[in-house]
């Protein structure tokens, strides 16, 4: 007489829950040798199904949000920029201004952290709920003027508006062409009090009417960025620089100590 086959595992993945079913006599073990009821080990056996679909939230989140590399907040070395606040830094990632729909500015020169920090910040949105995309200024200038002269410029329009929260890194590296500034404009229009917006540039917001190539534009589009708005300027060496500066290939500043010379 062959063994009764158990239902149990079939009817778990009917049910869509996997992470259940291929951990069952592992969880269901454990629930015996800590003498669990039998609510607690239900609730054992979802809690194992919440959190693997919570990883994989995560994780499909991640990739769609098309981040350049990894970073961490506690990856980032505030005692090297004394000009942030790590508070509100911290206070940023709770990522509440995501939530409402507002926009963050991450200012100063190049290779302060402003990427580090805005991949960062991404990540905690996601890890959130949010759903994220990271691109750089000028791919979504490039990709929204191709899909102007392409007549696909409202099909670009939808798909950058989508996200939560759109990361725009390092705008101002490169004038842009009067007809990008108003294909800017259209796209901050599109996100105004709909989605976060969260740009690093190594530009001042009074330069930017040099960065787009028209005062009258740029005085529009932070008419609509700062409305809603977190602004986060940092002043600070290099990175990069200072690492060189370290090895002597690049001659400390004045104001600077000569690491050679340091005791």
């Amino acid at each position: 007489m062959s063994a009764a086959i158990d239902p149990l595992p079939d009817m778990l993945t009917r049910l869509s829950l996997k992470a259940m079913r291929d951990r069952l006599d592992g969880l269901l073990d454990d629930a015996a040798r800590r003498n669990l009821s039998l609510r607690e080990t239900l609730a054992l056996l979802c809690e194992a199904e919440v959190t693997h679909r919570e990883q994989r939230r995560i994780q499909m989140g991640m990739g769609l949000a098309k981040f350049p590399f990894v970073r961490t907040l506690d990856g980032f070395e505030f005692d090297a920029q004394p000009s942030l606040d790590p508070r509100q830094i911290r206070d940023l990632a709770a990522c509440r201004w995501v939530a409402n729909g507002d926009t963050l500015l991450l200012l100063g020169p190049p290779g302060v952290g402003k990427t580090h920090l805005a991949v960062a910040l991404g990540r905690e949105a996601v890890r959130l709920g949010h759903s994220v995309l990271f691109v750089p200024a000028t791919g979504l200038l490039t990709t929204l003027a191709r899909a102007h002269s392409e007549a696909r410029l409202e099909d670009r329009l939808v798909f950058y508006g989508k996200p939560r929260l759109l990361i725009v890194d390092e705008l101002g590296y490169l004038p842009f062409e009067p007809d990008a500034a108003h294909l800017f404009f259209q796209l901050v229009s599109r996100r105004y009090e709909r989605g976060s917006l969260l740009i690093t540039s190594n530009r001042s917001v009074g330069d930017w009417g040099t960065v787009f190539g028209d005062p009258v534009v740029a005085t529009a589009i932070l008419d609509r960025l700062l409305h809603h708005s977190h602004v986060v300027t940092i002043r600070g060496d290099s990175y990069r620089l200072r690492e060189k500066r370290r090895s002597g290939l690049i001659k400390p500043t004045s104001h600077e100590p000569d690491p050679a010379k340091q005791v």
